[in-house]
């Protein structure tokens, strides 16, 4: 069997789009970017990040301890390096004390996050807002990547008695926020099913969004256009956020309400979408369900009016400005390829709706003349004139 890598270098064609969304802010995790002499101030967080999680591990020295873990490395070295699609230019000895000291970090930092009783008064990362800034960012880089595989040898070594998740779920909870502003007060349904075969944590987050969509996936070869927010709306169709999803991806059509999941814009969105949409057109055999759910985006979004009439709705929750915004959108999905379309049939369900009349004229009168308190005042007076001075209403007078 041919290996088949799942961390690359952007491809240049998307890459030139935004080449910031590709390259680490202060810490760089596995070989692509080590070495890199802006981000050598963050090893020292990194050594004190081991030793810290040495110290709490039951062995005779940190030297012993230090030599095990390389040693539950070393058998996966080889496998290790096939996850990266290249030349990886480290010895073998290298490359796995590479994986260790960044492996270790994350596997602490994922801890820290979810047991605060193992933060120090004077922690680099948590008493820093920037740091933790910057890992949002640098973390989900699909040239950024520690394989799956390291990581799950790591955290079962350096098991403690505090540990009660297992290491998705603390990766689960470190990224929590990332699409959504707010916490869900229950937990995702997610497929077991999609989540077998994790990569790394970028793919992680994928398939975490994939495993809550509800309902089955519908998918169909090419694609169809959908009209703007503001179109839309002028052709009567209603948003509505919907709540009971887990999944930014898990859109509806339905008697003409637009149901779409709550979306959180932030400094960091742009990155995590241009990595996902990077990760499936680069790996093999990757559906372009992310990718989808960009191309639907790019279709509402063409004017701060969609914008705001999205934020009014309470479709995105938008911590940019609204010029932005659409510059972020416009250009979202790119010199990308999408062969299966994953909202087609929701796109084609609004494009015919949009063709009714009746709907539209609906829309243009709630627009022109109930949407202020005169004009309804002023259609009211019409509509009593014309009743007291109709025929009918004359021969019921005594």
């Amino acid at each position: 069997m041919l290996p088949k890598p799942s961390i690359f270098r952007a491809p240049t064609i998307l890459y030139r789009l935004n080449p910031q969304a590709y390259i680490p802010d202060a810490f760089s995790f596995g070989p692509l970017h080590h070495d890199k002499p802006n981000l050598k101030p963050a090893e020292k967080i990194k050594a004190r990040y081991l030793r810290g999680l040495i110290s709490r591990l039951p062995s005779p020295d940190r030297d012993t301890k230090l030599r095990e873990l390389v040693r539950s490395i070393d058998p996966v070295e080889r496998k290790a390096r096939q996850c990266y699609a290249g030349q990886i230019d480290y010895t073998p000895d290298e490359f796995i004390q590479i994986l260790v000291i960044d492996g270790c970090f994350i596997i602490e930092l994922l801890r820290k996050n979810a047991y605060h009783e193992l933060r120090e008064e004077d922690d680099p990362i948590f008493t820093m807002s920037c740091m933790l800034q910057f890992l949002n960012h640098d973390l989900i880089l699909l040239e950024n990547q520690v394989p799956w595989m390291v990581l799950e040898r790591l955290f079962c070594m350096t098991m403690e008695d505090v540990d009660q998740c297992s290491l998705m779920q603390l990766a689960m909870e470190f990224f929590a926020n990332i699409f959504s502003s707010t916490r869900s007060s229950t937990s995702p349904a997610v497929d077991r099913a999609i989540l077998q075969d994790i990569e790394h944590i970028l793919d992680l987050l994928r398939k975490l969004l994939i495993s809550s969509v509800g309902g089955d996936e519908e998918r169909e070869l090419g694609w169809r256009p959908m009209p703007s927010a503001s179109n839309l709306a002028e052709a009567g169709i209603k948003f509505r956020t919907r709540k009971e999803s887990h999944s930014i991806l898990d859109i509806d059509f339905k008697n003409g309400v637009l149901e779409i999941p709550l979306l959180l814009i932030e400094e960091t969105t742009e990155t995590i979408f241009r990595n996902l949409i990077s990760f499936e057109q680069c790996y093999l055999n990757c559906k372009a369900r992310f990718t989808s759910y960009a191309v639907l985006l790019d279709n509402l979004i063409n004017t701060t009016k969609d914008v705001n009439i999205l934020c009014d709705n309470h479709i995105i929750a938008n911590w940019l400005n609204p010029e932005d915004a659409v510059q972020f959108f416009s250009k979202l999905y790119y010199n990308s390829y999408v062969k299966e379309y994953y909202y087609k049939r929701v796109c084609r369900d609004v494009n015919k709706y949009c063709q009714r009349r009746l709907p539209r004229w609906r829309a243009v009168l709630v627009r022109n003349y109930f949407n202020n308190p005169w004009a309804i005042l002023s259609i009211l007076v019409v509509f009593a004139s014309l009743i007291l001075s109709s025929p009918c209403y004359k021969l019921c007078l005594p």
